[in-house]
């Protein structure tokens, strides 16, 4: 049942979205901007003001960090699993998922209110990780002096990331007189927010048109590893990890299937700002988000047996 409010909540979005990129591509910048701006910001912190913050939200962080980077150790440490990432986009695609824009509506689908301070918690360690390892791994050759600067813009990368935003203004409302009234005025605002980044991810994929840029056969043997590693091999690392470490059983939850999220659209956004592998990029995206319409309620499925 509760897959099946998962398609209902998701599907039309992002048909929609998919329409609307088909004949209106340019409308998805005009949406994008003042939504990971002000839209997202605000939703989290309506969220998160709902949910109640406390100091699991950061073991979640904590746990994102960890595993995300158990896998990049792995991949670059042994040679046979870094020979089927063939490119940098596929590396950065292969790791972090859409847990913004998609993961966060599979929770509201899927688990109870409590969970979505996990997954923010989630969404802000991997947001922290894409954007600082990203520019740096996309730069080419004559650009590496500027890997510094990079660095330097650690603090400044996740100031701007809006799940970081949502956190600094759910802890500001919290200290106010009028934290109820501000969460019960905020929980309209955040259910249209979401369903806008929904509509965004189907904006991404109408744009992308599959008659004029066909997967060769080369890129799609390297898709399979990267597709392989973002929405099986990631979210069963997460559900080993999470066991071992006796996480509750809503964490763990939480945890899997943010980790089962598609590959983000900020892999893409790299690739673009960088002018380095769009269409792996592109390619990526789209293939993750249609497969994980299949592969997210598989993960759940797999959750309710082992929990």
């Amino acid at each position: 049942m509760l897959i099946l409010k998962l398609f209902y909540e998701l599907l039309p979005l992002l048909a929609l979205g998919y329409l609307i990129g088909r004949y209106k591509p340019e409308l998805s910048a005009e949406i994008t901007k003042p939504l990971v701006n002000y839209g997202v910001p605000v939703s989290l912190m309506g969220l998160l003001l709902k949910s109640g913050l406390d100091w699991l939200l950061f073991q979640a962080l904590v746990m994102a960090l960890l595993v995300i980077g158990i896998l990049i150790a792995a991949i670059r440490t042994f040679p046979k699993i870094r020979s089927h990432i063939g490119s940098r986009s596929l590396l950065l695609g292969s790791l972090f998922g859409n847990s913004g824009y998609f993961g966060i509506p599979v929770s509201l689908a899927l688990l109870p209110t409590e969970s979505l301070n996990f997954s923010i918690g989630y969404d802000l360690g991997a947001t922290l990780l894409v954007w600082s390892l990203g520019p740096m791994l996309l730069s080419t050759s004559s650009q590496e002096q500027k890997k510094k600067a990079h660095w330097k813009n650690f603090i400044n990368i996740l100031a701007s990331s809006p799940a970081s935003k949502g956190l600094v203004g759910a802890m500001f409302v919290q200290l106010t007189p009028w934290n109820t009234q501000i969460t019960s005025f905020l929980s309209i605002p955040s259910r249209i927010v979401i369903f806008l980044a929904l509509m965004v991810v189907g904006i991404r994929l109408g744009t992308f048109d599959l008659a004029n840029n066909p997967i060769k056969r080369n890129l799609r043997l390297l898709l399979q590893s990267s597709l392989l590693i973002k929405l099986i091999i990631l979210p069963c690392l997460m559900l080993t990890i999470a066991k071992a470490l006796s996480l509750s059983d809503l964490m763990c939850n939480a945890l899997v299937l943010q980790a089962a999220t598609p590959t983000a659209i900020s892999v893409l956004l790299l690739a673009e700002a960088h002018g380095q592998e769009q269409q792996i990029a592109s390619s990526l995206v789209t293939c993750s988000t249609v497969m994980s319409l299949i592969t997210v309620p598989f993960w759940f499925l797999v959750l309710q047996y082992f929990i």
